[in-house]
């Protein structure tokens, strides 16, 4: 090694310059810097190495800059690997194409590397039975648990259920983090997500996060907190404690932790036994959400999959999986609005349709909305709503339509109907094309009821959500925009109290309709003392068969965003 003036010190060994790259291939913490004074770090993806010949790097995250690389504008690379802070020398693009909407770029590769080994670059990981709550706290009000996995002077990682996605997808800002020791410390800090890896077999989400605007006093917090957890992790590294003292912050007596659900969904809170299986299609959706905001496609083996759940789950018990879509609270808003659209929309249009064609409209409606992470959020955002918002926000709808190249067994037909036709109107004044009346596709049309139905049933940011009666009326109202027939036909099927409304009963009683007779009249009944949406705990006995004898008649819906 060479030493420099800055402290770094030249690596030209070529045998430890491939294992430092193929470290930072597998961490995923790589930035990208422009070889000018005063450049922002901006984080990309670091995917291969060629040993004497590239780097092969996904560029997606800063196009904003391909002009000034194609032009040859000199870069390099920086990250951490074994403990130490690396960078390459400057570097220049020998190539860039798409792939899938993503930027592969090829660079010179490096003939060496600079190394700095600092405290700051020290991570320390917490070993089995070592336990760190972790909250996540969105800008939106929102808290997400999960559990610290590791920490450094510069960040750390948690690990989270995949519902986080929501919380993650609001804001691209730092997020207040928290985390709660054994011995009863508490630390908050801010963290700017830097990277994220999805488990979705296992409903984990682990999101490495980099400290943002720390004091000098949370900085020497941070360092004891480093310092502390290797001691205690040292004490296992043989099988059991070794005698070593333990660290204060892990001596007190811990709580009883559900080693089942560490870190992801407490499956157990979910309100009935449909609604704990339909959780791993919002587990699917989560997933999905996140691997397209990181320059993916729609994964068309596992949408396959989670379809055909789905289904089976339909065809087992219809009104079960009705109700069981309105149990989703936990989920983001875009994961539960999917699922409600895809229940509701093969319930309504997919009885007398071959499975082939059910499993597409499916399919169709699980994803409608999922392009909406691919728009900037400042659209959401603006005070005002413009010409030019509503025509960036549009584009959700093309932008996932180009995700789809992995689902050959989708049919374009059925994808058009219902992802791309679910948002226009008869009038003309909907989206993404402004076709009117005979232009669009029945199933299309039908599609637009079943979602305004959906997004009106929960809370958005510009309302709250509304009952069922009064959704009923804005469609009647609205016949210059929505299809009346389709209105009808809605309403005849699902009835007046659809499955999934909750009602005030004259007796007082609070419950949920989960099943309803022939002639649209509460057969079987959830009590319920809170108007709030249905979870595990929340729920009462089952009145079924005589509901009317024992609750009295329905005398008020109460609006509950599920």
């Amino acid at each position: 090694m060479l030493a420099q003036q800055d402290g770094y010190e030249t690596v030209a060994n070529v045998a430890m310059i491939e294992s430092l790259l193929d470290t930072m291939i597998e961490s995923g913490g790589v930035s990208l810097c422009m070889a000018v004074p005063g450049s922002l770090a901006e984080p990309i993806v670091l995917m291969e190495q060629h040993p004497g010949e590239s780097l092969v790097m996904d560029l997606s995250s800063v196009d904003y800059l391909m002009g000034r690389l194609q032009q040859g504008e000199a870069f390099y690379l920086r990250g951490q690997a074994q403990n130490k802070v690396v960078r390459t020398p400057s570097l220049n693009l020998t190539e860039v194409r798409r792939s899938g909407g993503r930027l592969l770029c090829c660079s010179d590769y490096p003939a060496t590397l600079d190394v700095l080994q600092r405290r700051e670059s020290f991570r320390a990981e917490l070993r089995m039975g070592m336990v760190v709550s972790a909250n996540v706290f969105g800008v939106l009000g929102d808290t997400v648990a999960g559990e610290l996995r590791d920490i450094s002077q510069d960040g750390c990682q948690l690990e989270l259920p995949l519902t986080a996605s929501g919380i993650l997808a609001e804001t691209e800002g730092p997020l207040k983090l928290a985390f709660s020791f054994p011995d009863g410390t508490y630390f908050e800090g801010h963290g700017a997500a830097r990277h994220q890896k999805v488990d979705p077999e296992r409903h984990l989400l682990r999101v490495g996060f980099k400290f943002t605007g720390f004091t000098a006093e949370q900085e020497r917090q941070v360092w004891y907190f480093v310092c502390e957890i290797e001691r205690e992790a040292a004490r296992y590294k043989k099988e059991g404690a070794d005698g070593r003292q333990s660290s204060p912050l892990f001596e007190q007596p811990r709580k009883h932790i559900d080693t089942e659900h560490v870190g992801r969904r407490d499956i157990k809170l979910y309100a009935t036994p449909m609604a704990r299986r339909l959780v791993k299609v919002a587990a699917y959706l989560n997933a999905q959400l996140l691997l397209l905001q990181q320059g993916s496609n729609i994964d068309g083996r596992r949408l396959s999959r989670n379809a055909d759940r789905v289904l089976a789950l339909h065809e087992e018990d219809r009104e079960g999986l009705l109700f069981a879509s309105r149990c989703m609270s936990f989920e983001p808003l875009l994961v539960r609005h999917g699922i409600g659209v895809a229940v509701h929309l093969l319930d309504l249009v997919g009885a007398n349709m071959p499975h082939e064609a059910r499993k597409a409209i499916v399919a169709s409606g699980l994803i409608h909305d999922l392009g909406k992470a691919l728009v900037p959020h400042v659209v959401y955002r603006v005070p005002r709503f413009e010409a030019t918002h509503r025509q960036a926000m549009s584009e959700h709808v093309s932008l996932l339509i180009g995700r789809l190249q992995h689902c050959q067994w989708l049919s374009k037909h059925i994808v058009q109907a219902v992802v791309g036709g679910i948002n226009e109107r008869l009038d003309g004044s909907g989206y993404p094309d402004g076709l009117s009346g005979s232009d669009i596709n029945e199933l299309a049309k039908a599609s637009a009821v079943v979602d305004v139905v959906e997004a009106m049933r929960r809370d958005r940011t510009d309302r709250p959500a509304t009952t069922t009666q009064q959704i009923y009326r804005h469609l009647l109202g609205h016949g210059h925009q929505f299809d009346s027939r389709w209105i009808k036909c809605y309403i005849e099927h699902f009835k007046v109290l659809p499955v999934g409304t909750l009602v005030r009963f004259s007796s007082d009683q609070l419950g949920w309709i989960t099943r309803l007779d022939q002639a649209g009249a509460p057969a079987e009944v959830v009590l319920t003392q809170q108007a709030e949406p249905p979870m595990r705990d929340t729920l009462g006995s089952v009145v079924s068969g005589d509901v009317h004898d024992r609750l009295g008649k329905p005398v008020q819906e109460v609006a509950v965003s599920t």
